[in-house]
């Protein structure tokens, strides 16, 4: 169902094929249940056309198209059947497959067409008169039945390449039976921006087709390659979230969106859209179960991320000196990261960051800067743990206005982490601890999964009885790096840890020469900082 659409008008399309070309990827397998999440995602972010699969070939992709149908109103998106020409030889009407698109009641059609000759006769067996025959008829019958129809032209660039005059045939067959559209497909990724461009320029002005353009990056010029073809007048973008795809992967559609919209001055998404895409990228990254990628140009936690002094200082002055566009139009944020490389600008920033007001502060500013220095040489990062930092930050603030230094909920006495080899083979791995908050010593052992998360317990489980807000804490990321030192397993250990409290999620940093002792010092961190998130106030 489609209800009347606000996306700009029909001179230029954004075509997204996650639910079909980047479902191809390696390592993703996406449900109906998926298809109709990322489906809403990609509609409500404002692309114009949203291909579905290919009903009739699957059961899940026929399933999709009737779920799709009953379930989701579309706001911006048509949402698009994929299939292929008739057979040689047969005519289009009497093809099942042909029948299954009209079936699916897509309004949209996309068709995959053969245009380079070798294909033509070595994989379809036919001639290339037949091929020609076959774009013809599917087009002239969907057309017949009301669908709009787009066509595919796969390996275009390859077959313009070996024979340019037959693969502008399949174009202008295309267009000529009535396709919308015909759509140049370098399903190979082997282009160069340049070299599409000429292409492109020259079919357009030989066939008078309205032309699109898939790119895969199998040379890392998928996003490149689909804005060159935009240059030479190519008005329909086939992208997928993310890149995900075949192979390498496919355009990216966020960035080519972006870049239509911010630096082609394009209106392609509705007005407002833009700011929705780091947020629509990530939520359809989880949907496939894949970790976004940090350093995604726009949408990348890493995109707008500084860690240069010189960076900062700049940035403090006029953030336009080091960044391309401000992140907020495509709802990302700057991000100062704080390391031995910081100075004094990086410092303040961070701090504003974080909401802390460090008042012009340059003594306290100073030995911020130096402590950071002299613990990054011993091992700790604060670049991958801000929780980390602002713990430091508030010890400081609090020691420059009379209080006792770092944030405290309790006192450590001890801890012991025992791992027991069994004779059948298992382990078991029990954890003590002894901490001191408000007063009162406590004492609690639990057992879990390794040393590590059996510490996490029993320190969680003993302050759980001073701070209840702790129960909703939860461990879900754990990282260990051996650092420079002398060698193996006396080597300096670092280790980050990932907590979250279901609503929001913090990585803290331990350094020390054991693995167990540097995730003590990271868990200590996590819990503080969890307890601070919690509005809970520092025992007395």
């Amino acid at each position: 169902m489609t209800e009347k659409s606000s996306t700009p008008d029909d001179s230029f399309h954004v075509f997204d094929t996650t639910l079909r070309d980047g479902a191809q990827r390696e390592g993703i397998n996406l449900t109906v249940a998926d298809k109709l999440t990322i489906a809403r995602h990609l509609d409500d972010f404002g692309v114009g056309f949203i291909e579905g699969g290919w009903p009739g070939a699957n059961p899940r992709d026929t399933e999709f198209f009737a779920r799709a149908a009953a379930e989701i109103t579309f706001k911006n998106a048509q949402l698009v059947a994929f299939g292929a020409t008739r057979r040689p030889n047969a005519k289009a009407a009497d093809d099942p497959q042909v029948n299954a698109l009209l079936a699916s009641g897509a309004p949209v059609v996309t068709l995959v067409a053969k245009s380079h000759d070798r294909h033509v006769e070595l994989a379809l067996r036919t001639t290339l008169d037949e091929n020609v025959e076959m774009v013809r008829d599917t087009v002239s019958y969907l057309r017949s039945q009301g669908r709009r129809v787009f066509v595919d032209c796969e390996h275009f660039f390859d077959g313009y390449r070996a024979n340019p005059e037959y693969a502008k045939a399949v174009v202008r067959a295309a267009a000529e039976a009535g396709a919308d559209v015909v759509v140049l497909c370098d399903t190979n990724g082997g282009m160069l921006p340049a070299q599409v461009q000429a292409v492109v320029a020259t079919v357009a002005a030989d066939t008078g087709a309205r032309l699109g353009i898939h790119a895969q990056d199998d040379t890392g010029c998928a996003v490149a390659n689909t804005l060159a073809a935009v240059d030479a007048g190519a008005t329909h973008v086939q992208c997928t979230a993310n890149g995900y795809g075949e192979r390498v992967g496919n355009a990216n559609l966020f960035p080519v969106v972006a870049a239509l919209e911010l630096k082609y001055d394009k209106r392609v998404l509705p007005q407002g859209a833009l700011r929705d895409m780091t947020r629509v990228s990530h939520a359809i990254a989880e949907v496939v179960n894949l970790a976004p990628s940090t350093h995604q140009p726009y949408v990348g936690v890493s995109a707008f991320a500084h860690k240069a002094g010189l960076h900062a200082s700049a940035i403090k002055v006029d953030p336009d000196l080091y960044q391309h566009i401000d992140p907020e139009l495509v709802g990302n944020r700057i991000r100062m990261l704080v390391s031995d490389m910081a100075g004094r600008a990086s410092i303040e920033l961070k701090g504003k960051e974080l909401g802390l007001d460090l008042g012009g502060d340059r003594e306290l500013v100073g030995r911020v800067v130096e402590r950071v220095k002299e613990r990054e040489l011993r091992g700790y990062t604060y670049e991958a743990a801000d929780a980390s930092f602002e713990l430091l930050l508030r010890e400081e603030l609090r020691g420059r206005d009379g209080g006792a230094g770092a944030q405290q909920y309790f006192r450590t006495e001890s801890w012991r982490a025992i791992t027991e080899d069994r004779p059948d083979g298992t382990h078991a791995n029990e954890a003590t601890v002894k901490v001191w908050a408000k007063g009162e010593r406590i004492v609690a052992t639990a057992e879990g999964n390794g040393p590590v998360n059996a510490l996490d317990r029993a320190l969680r489980v003993g302050l759980e009885q001073i701070y209840p807000q702790l129960a909703k804490l939860e461990l879900v990321d754990y990282k260990v790096r051996i650092l420079e030192g002398k060698h193996g397993t006396s080597s300096t250990t670092r280790v980050l840890i990932s907590t979250a409290d279901g609503e929001g999620e913090w990585s803290t940093v331990g350094v020390a020469d054991n693995v167990i002792a540097a995730s003590w010092q990271a868990l200590e961190d996590a819990v503080t900082y969890g307890l601070l998130r919690a509005g809970v106030e520092p025992a007395p």
